[in-house]
């Protein structure tokens, strides 16, 4: 349920449960966790979460979100996209409602079609989001954007979202995979530094002697030599991660 293409440097993942729109379930929830880590483990330097058909993620499959099986095959799902140490950009083909509207600011970057819609009515059927999403919401879309979807369970087209910044580029899933193309030929070292600290703003975890490291390894690093000879040679820049 979980489909896998190459493109050079960057894996795209797609969801492929098109009979329910995307809905994820527990086993959905555990393939796309594992799809990214072996994704990561495989060398992508970005990846690409979209959804088959006319839908991004329609949300939790409610035969499922009731179980704690689902739950916590969830929270670690996203915290699978979260934590991947390269970008991840949503590329959001359609409706993302619910678990969908969370998988998509799970990502990094979110490029919109037309037809997208986010919405989080966790209200109209008694559930509720973890604190790391009304967060994650409130800093990517705005605090009263935030209100908004929660308390007054309203819905985000993609013109709305980008003029609110939850996304920061209209159009296909082609134009996304361009774009994480493009991002996977930048210095990976600086790129999983600059998302640590930025996923810190939200939820702070990183210890700072570890980014402080990080941030001089940067600094250290063959790739910043590369990225100063190419200057000088007036080329393309190949980084390496090291």
């Amino acid at each position: 349920m979980i489909v896998r293409t190459d493109h050079g440097r960057v894996a795209v993942l797609t969801l492929d449960r098109p009979q329910k729109r995307n809905a994820l379930n527990a086993e959905l929830c555990n393939m796309l966790r594992d799809s990214v880590r072996g994704a990561v483990a495989d060398g992508a330097r970005a990846l690409v979460l979209t959804g088959s058909g006319t839908s991004f993620c329609s949300g939790a499959d409610l035969d499922d979100v009731y179980t704690a099986d689902f739950r916590d095959a969830h929270y670690a799902m996203l915290h699978a996209v979260v934590d991947a140490p390269v970008p991840v950009v949503a590329a959001v083909n359609g409706p993302a409602i619910g678990a969908g509207t969370q998988l998509a600011i799970a990502a990094d970057l979110r490029v919109v079609a037309p037809t997208a819609l986010f919405g989080v009515p966790t209200a109209k059927i008694g559930l509720a989001v973890d604190p790391w999403t009304i967060r994650r919401l409130s800093v990517l879309a705005g605090n009263g954007t935030a209100r908004a979807l929660l308390l007054g369970c309203a819905q985000l087209d993609a013109d709305a979202a980008l003029a609110c910044g939850l996304a920061e580029r209209a159009g296909s899933g082609a134009d996304a995979i361009t774009w994480a193309t493009e991002i996977a030929e930048l210095a990976p070292l600086t790129l999983a530094y600059s998302k640590r600290v930025l996923n810190d703003i939200v939820e702070p975890v990183s210890d700072a002697a570890e980014l402080d490291a990080a941030f001089a390894a940067c600094w250290g690093s063959e790739d910043r030599a590369e990225g100063r000879r190419a200057r000088q040679e007036k080329r393309r820049p190949e980084f390496r991660g090291r």
